[in-house]
């Protein structure tokens, strides 16, 4: 891990040759915005993209910091959800970009969580056939998972994500202030993701989580250590394979199961959001994989004890209201971007921190899985 002399602020970079780019984790990066694009990228006008929980809060700042460094921005506030991310909305943040005439060398900000990032993101790689892209994440999960790595996109009604393209971002500030705004279960749903980088294949960092989970969630050094933990091991991944023809799809462990669940759900954020269902998919695939006789059900149990601690649901049982039966569980799952060649493509696991990609997973154990483990 990169890191510059200040203990309150971490820098990792991530090495993709002309598209390299910092990612910088500490307090206060939204007031310095204006200063850290300026001195790095040559536009002088920025499409700001948020949403509507997050514009009273931190819109103006944001503004403000970049017309101090001189640059020129346009607004645009859309719906907050997930169900943001559509066609329709992507037509509406494209004819904002043009509208403000931002070109090749300006920016694209997204200021907000995962769903405005891959938004504005997409939005941004396909205006113009690409134009520069600024991710300023303000939930947790978006600062060490979903502004890491270039994956941008919308929904379909046959999935989540399965509509996109690859368009790094120029720069991403993560802000560790405005995690102080994040409700509890905002907070644990981005800890989620937190708990993969240590089950993928840090099995040290699993425990330090164990030991430190409540230090992360109140704040200062701890939080930004974790955070900075993750997107190194993100990073890590992404240089390692850009495009997802191999080992970066570990990064999607739990992620089957659990967009499986979103889908079951309509994306409605009352019942399940996208944490929590990597929370139930991550104990999901630990479990899957004991029944495989690949791993210990102490890891499995291990990994749910985790959860549960910090208040994560971790069973199907756990969603409010009725969830389809497992066989419609199983047609989204066989939608999932994971699919090669009409065969099944699972994360599973060896034990904590050992997480391989399963390319020939059985559908019907998947199946005969998904109904012992639905609540019915």
């Amino acid at each position: 891990m990169n890191a510059d002399a200040s203990a309150s602020e971490r820098k990792v970079h991530v090495p993709l040759g002309e598209r390299a780019y910092d990612i910088l984790i500490g307090p206060g990066l939204i007031a310095r915005a204006g200063t850290e694009i300026a001195s790095r990228l040559k536009g002088r006008k920025a499409a700001v993209i948020t949403d509507a929980h997050v514009a009273p809060l931190y819109l103006d700042a944001l503004v403000q910091s970049l017309e101090a460094a001189g640059i020129a921005s346009a607004t645009l506030v859309l719906p907050a959800g997930e169900k943001t991310k559509s066609f329709e909305h992507l037509m509406t943040v494209c004819d904002k970009v043009l509208e403000a005439r931002i070109e090749r060398n300006d920016h694209v900000i997204a200021l907000g969580g995962g769903v405005i990032g891959d938004l504005a993101g997409f939005a941004a790689g396909i205006v113009r056939r690409g134009v520069r892209f600024v991710q300023v994440p303000t939930s947790l999960l978006s600062q060490v998972d979903s502004s890491v790595g270039g994956k941008t996109g919308i929904n379909s009604r046959h999935g989540k994500n399965l509509i996109g393209v690859f368009h790094q971002p120029d720069l991403v500030l993560a802000d560790t202030d405005v995690l102080n705004s994040l409700s509890a279960r905002e907070f644990r749903a981005g800890y989620a993701e937190v708990a993969k980088y240590g089950l993928i294949d840090k099995p040290d960092f699993f425990s330090w989580l164990e030991a430190n989970w409540q230090a992360v969630f109140a704040g200062g050094a701890a939080r930004i250590e974790a955070i900075a933990t993750s997107c190194q091991a993100k990073s890590d991944v992404v240089v390692a394979d850009e495009r997802e023809t191999g080992q970066r799809a570990l990064l999607n462990l739990g992620h089957t199961f659990g967009h499986a669940l979103e889908a079951a759900t309509a994306y409605d954020s009352a019942r399940l959001v996208h944490g929590e269902g990597v929370s139930i998919g991550m104990v999901l695939a630990h479990e899957f994989s004991a029944r495989m006789n690949l791993a210990s059900k102490d890891d499995a149990l291990r990994v749910e004890t985790h959860l549960k601690a910090v208040g994560l649901p971790t069973r199907m049982s756990e969603i409010p209201g009725a969830l389809p039966p497992a066989e419609m569980l199983m047609d989204t799952i066989a939608q999932d971007k994971k699919v090669k060649a009409g065969k099944l493509t699972f994360i599973l696991t060896r034990g904590i921190g050992q997480s391989f990609v399963a390319d020939d997973v059985p559908a019907s154990e998947v199946l005969s899985f998904l109904k012992e483990k639905h609540p019915r």
